[in-house]
């Protein structure tokens, strides 16, 4: 058994899980949240940044999780990382936040990778391609 197989189903979920767990901590910590918005340099509404954000680590965390649309879905985390780490980490002067900026920037790289490879076997990209369903980007899932 080739046990790399596994890997891109491991890499989905040790990226999944933390995203949702943040969006969770979002919402549990709304009046924190909307503070650190209102804080950063977004140049959007707190209350539309806030459904943005819980709408994307918790609905794209449990997508790429299981695989569904994951290139899409990577491509989504990618500018989600970008965006977090131009408007929220760009203080260099800090270093704590031009950790966070690094931080973010390489996640977006990693994320660049699922864009490119796919999801891999252990997914619904997969299991759709197999069953001669519409796999849409889905060239590099298996």
């Amino acid at each position: 058994m080739n046990t790399t197989r596994y890997l891109p189903f491991v890499g989905r979920l040790l990226i999944g899980l933390p995203f949702m767990m943040s969006g969770i901590s979002k919402i549990m910590g709304y009046d924190v949240t909307i503070a650190l918005i209102k804080s950063s340099t977004l140049p959007l509404p707190p209350a539309v940044a806030y459904a943005g954000a819980i709408a994307v680590e918790v609905g794209c965390g449990l997508l790429i999780m299981v695989g569904y649309r994951t290139r899409v879905v990577a491509s989504i985390f990618a500018l989600f990382c970008l965006a977090t780490a131009v408007f929220f980490h760009a203080h260099f002067s800090d270093p704590n936040q031009t950790f966070h900026f690094i931080k973010n920037v390489v996640m977006a790289g990693g994320l660049l990778q699922i864009v490119a490879y796919g999801a891999g076997a252990f997914s619904i990209d997969s299991r759709r391609s197999k069953d001669g369903l519409p796999a849409g980007a889905l060239q590099g899932a298996k």
